[in-house]
């Protein structure tokens, strides 16, 4: 006999799972695929789905080569169910050991409770195989069941539960208790504690990319939350090294929070796999972003300094970014030449919507179209989009959000005092 075998760990009775499933991990779907693949009756599998979903499964007993629990019926009869599974020998464990310390990544995962495929690979070619194939769960239970009944059946639904949280269960039923595995490790070279020695993490890229075919599914996406996140205060005591603002390195990381916000919102909205991918914004374009979340008026100076600008170009600046992000900011900063074709559709869009001795007048040069004798002016985006503007003290500012039709733009201007067309 193994001096391990007295080992045993018992978990108390989980409560019932109701709306969810058995296994999440890949290892504690296989757990359950040895189980319904090798039961001779598939209604006695779904009638212990059903008791260890009701909660009707007792505290468990782990320990090598056996689980344990007592199984109650709906009509509250109790049974006790044992599964059994084959041990591991003294030689194959040290093979075990001699396989996950030639990866760090093995031993590693193992401490973050995770069994990637790569490790079961590893053994299985080293001849340990890990996880219970068809027929290796063999059942014994008070009610006489010759194979897997309801109270067998949802005993290992309720491991798996158990298998989900640590991968460690299962070791322990092939024969070594988590603190007999490390300490092999330890005895065969391995420091699972953390030493000195820097080691690489992970596994080797070519490895991961030939064990594709066996690895798990992706998890679900990510539930966003209602807003960002709050970073750390950085409100301290000590004293912060020369030249370094303390306020401004908190507006930066507010921002980064509010910004990988917004990217993880449209990553997560239907049809996002189809959409462009936006480059990498220039320094003078993020400056406007930054400014855009409010900063206080030294950041704003800064910004203002950094990207070129003056405080007054920089805040009609962050008000066409608030309009439309980098699309509006080319609108207000750049030109460029517009199609003939574009140009008569255009045209033609202006003469339908006003009678001839109402229609006003307009000069265009690029993409900007000015009406002559009044503050207003259309710009048109590269999505094909028409802006409006107005002139407010000598400078041109956006007015209002964008439309197709330039009439509807051009329209959607409120007449200040003195305008007419």
């Amino acid at each position: 006999m193994s001096r391990y075998e007295d080992t045993e760990r018992t978990f108390s009775a989980l409560p019932p799972a109701h709306g969810r499933g058995f296994a999440g991990t890949w290892w504690g779907r296989a757990w359950l695929k040895a189980l319904e693949d090798a039961a001779m009756d598939a209604a006695q599998v779904k009638a212990g789905r059903r008791l260890a979903r009701a909660g009707a499964v007792g505290a468990v007993s782990v320990r090598p080569g056996r689980i344990t629990a007592v199984v109650q019926d709906r009509d509250g009869t109790a049974h006790r169910a044992d599964v059994l599974l084959e041990q591991l020998s003294d030689a194959q464990w040290d093979r075990f050991a001699e396989m996950a310390i030639e990866r760090s990544g093995h031993v590693a995962a193992l401490l973050d409770r995770d069994m990637p495929p790569h490790l079961v690979e590893d053994a299985a070619t080293a001849g340990i195989e890990l996880l219970p194939g068809m027929g290796d769960l063999e059942p014994e239970c008070e009610c006489g069941a010759w194979d897997h009944c309801g109270h067998t059946a949802a005993l290992c639904y309720q491991v798996a539960r158990l298998l989900d949280q640590d991968p460690f269960v299962l070791l322990l039923m092939r024969g070594r208790a988590e603190d007999a595995v490390l300490d092999a490790l330890h005895t065969h070279g391995a420091a699972p504690a953390g030493d000195s020695v820097a080691r690489p993490e992970g596994v080797d890229a070519a490895e991961a990319y030939a064990a594709g075919h066996v690895l798990p599914p992706l998890p679900a996406p990510p539930v966003l939350g209602d807003g960002p996140g709050v970073p750390p205060s950085l409100d301290t005591e000590t004293a912060p090294p020369p030249g370094v603002d303390p306020s401004a390195v908190a507006f930066l990381a507010a921002r980064a929070a509010s910004e990988a916000h917004r990217l993880l919102a449209g990553a997560l909205r239907d049809g996002h796999a189809r959409q462009p991918v936006d480059g990498e914004p220039t320094p003078a374009q993020d400056a406007v972003r930054l400014a855009a979340g409010g900063p206080g008026a030294e950041v704003l100076d800064r910004l203002a300094q950094g990207s070129g600008r003056t405080r007054d170009a920089l805040s009609v600046a962050v008000r066409a970014w608030r309009l439309g992000g980098r699309s509006a900011l080319s609108v207000l900063e750049d030109e460029w030449a517009v199609e003939s074709d574009t140009l008569a559709r255009a045209r033609a869009a202006l003469d339908s919507a006003w009678d001839e001795d109402e229609r006003p007048s307009l000069r265009a040069r690029a993409n900007r179209w000015t009406v002559v004798g009044a503050p207003r002016q259309l710009r048109l985006d590269r999505e094909g989009r028409w802006w409006p503007y107005r002139e407010e003290g000598g400078r041109w500012v956006p007015a209002g959000e964008p439309a197709q039709d330039p009439a509807t733009a051009l329209a959607s201007m409120a007449p200040a005092a003195g305008d007419e067309l």
